[in-house]
């Protein structure tokens, strides 16, 4: 026969394990965006977009601000040298990056004919997302965390303690990488009509020669072809910023699950120090290898795709 007074414990129980620690809520926290009802800055809502500014727009605006400083001080320091001066500090660095984009990826790819042309857009995509991928690799807003949580003690809506909310790595947002890959699209289809002029680019999805039953087909997978390479695109880039910070707090949260679980802080320590932390280290020390790759991939690719358009008859 059921007892009332029987349930009672047993809910006492489920109600604080429910209020225990909640990995998949502290991942999808620090790897999402900030809630849209509650961004950084509320802006108006016009033609039912909210142009609010969440945590992800932030650091879009902190990525652009870094490198226009950076670009802005090398391009100062390369003047006072002068023409013919062998530049030195940032603006060497600077000089060092311009060529391997111009000379190891978009040369290669697109031929000497248009080498300038692009180089400024593509050199600009790999330094945004380069830049945005390193800023994951700072802690820089879980020591503002830390310290607002044991110094300031700011209120829940205050700027510092919601700008602490949320991932950090733009490029971690598949939002953000389908607007690159966007980009990289309407790049693609004017370097074509650049080069062949606009029925000549679209005439170049059938070779020449090709049976005339089997050009519809052609045609489908053509067309299918130039909306997968953005989509691959975005998907690459996205997943794998993603996927590296969602390893390690995954590592992480076995501290806290252990000590919960066996109600035991030098448990959860003993995990930390002989599994999780060693595992972190070694994905974090991945993680920077990664964020070089993918901007590279992600440029490179691009540069691929340009150059196979302008070079369709290869």
């Amino acid at each position: 026969m059921f007892q009332p007074e029987s349930a009672e414990p047993a809910a006492d129980a489920s109600e604080a394990a429910a209020e225990g620690f909640n990995a998949g809520e502290v991942i999808i926290e620090h790897v999402a965006n900030s809630p849209i009802d509650h961004p950084l800055i509320h802006l108006p809502t016009i033609g039912g977009i909210d142009f609010s500014v969440t945590k992800q727009v932030f650091m879009l605006w902190l990525v652009a601000g870094v490198i226009l400083i950076f670009l802005a001080l090398a391009g100062r320091q390369l003047r006072r040298g002068g023409k013919g001066a062998a530049p030195s500090g940032i603006g060497n660095f600077l000089e060092f990056i311009i060529e391997f984009v111009r000379d190891s990826i978009v040369g290669p790819a697109v031929g000497s004919k248009w080498v300038n042309s692009y180089t400024p857009l593509l050199l600009t995509l790999g330094l945004f997302i380069l830049v945005a991928n390193l800023f994951g690799l700072v802690p820089i807003f879980d020591v503002l965390a830390l310290l607002n949580h044991t110094v300031l003690h700011l209120p829940e809506d205050s700027f510092l303690t919601k700008v602490t909310h949320g991932g950090v790595t733009a490029t971690g947002n598949f939002n953000v990488t389908a607007a690159l890959a966007t980009v990289s699209f309407f790049a693609i289809i004017i370097a074509g009509i650049r080069a062949h002029g606009f029925l000549g680019h679209w005439k170049n999805m059938v070779p020449h020669g090709v049976p005339k039953a089997i050009v519809p087909f052609l045609i489908v997978i053509e067309i299918m072809g130039m909306f997968v390479r953005p989509f691959a695109l975005t998907m690459r880039l996205a997943a794998n910023m993603a996927g590296g910070h969602i390893a390690i707090l995954a590592l992480l949260s076995f501290v806290f699950i252990f000590a919960e679980l066996y109600s035991s802080a030098i448990t959860g320590i003993g995990i930390g120090f002989v599994f999780s932390l060693p595992m972190a280290v070694g994905i974090s020390l991945l993680e920077i290898i990664v964020v070089g790759v993918q901007a590279y991939v992600f440029t490179l690719l691009t540069a691929t795709f340009i150059g196979m358009a302008i070079h369709a008859h290869h």
